[in-house]
C-alpha cells in the first residue's frame, strides 16, 4: 500500500473537491436526500463539505462530532436518509477508482458519525 494518507495519495483538496461535486450531483438527484437541500446555499455547503471530506480522508481540515451534531440537529436527518447518503458516497468513491480498502476506510469514517447526524426516525 502506498504511504501517506488517503488525502495525500489521491491528490489532496483538488480530488476532495471533485468527489464532493460528484457526490452532490447524486445527493440532489435522490428522492430521499434531495429535499434536505431545497433551501441551502450550495456553494457554501460545497466548500464546507470539501473540507469535511478532506478531513475524513486524513487531510488538514477537521470537524468535531459536536460541530457535526450542531450543524445537522435542525435537519431531522433520518436513518433512511443517512443510509442513502452513505450509499451514494460509496458509489462516488468507487467512481473515482479508489482502492477498495480506501473506500472501506472512508465508509467506516462516515458511518461512525451516524449518531451525531441522525436526529429523527
Amino acid at each position: 500500500m502506498a504511504r501517506g494518507s488517503i488525502f495525500e495519495r489521491y491528490g489532496g483538496f483538488a480530488t476532495a473537491g471533485k468527489i464532493v461535486m460528484a457526490f452532490y450531483d447524486r445527493i440532489l438527484d435522490s428522492d430521499i436526500t434531495g429535499p434536505y437541500f431545497d433551501d441551502v446555499d450550495m456553494p457554501r455547503l460545497m466548500d464546507h463539505q470539501t473540507k469535511f471530506v478532506a478531513s475524513v480522508m486524513g487531510g488538514p481540515a477537521s470537524y468535531t462530532d459536536e460541530m457535526l451534531e450542531q450543524l445537522h440537529r435542525r435537519l431531522n436527518v433520518t436513518n433512511e436518509a443517512f443510509d442513502e447518503m452513505a450509499r451514494l458516497f460509496r458509489e462516488t468513491l468507487e467512481e473515482f477508482a479508489m482502492a477498495e480498502e480506501d473506500v472501506e476506510t472512508l465508509a467506516r469514517e462516515i458511518n461512525s458519525r451516524r449518531d451525531v447526524i441522525v436526529s429523527a426516525d
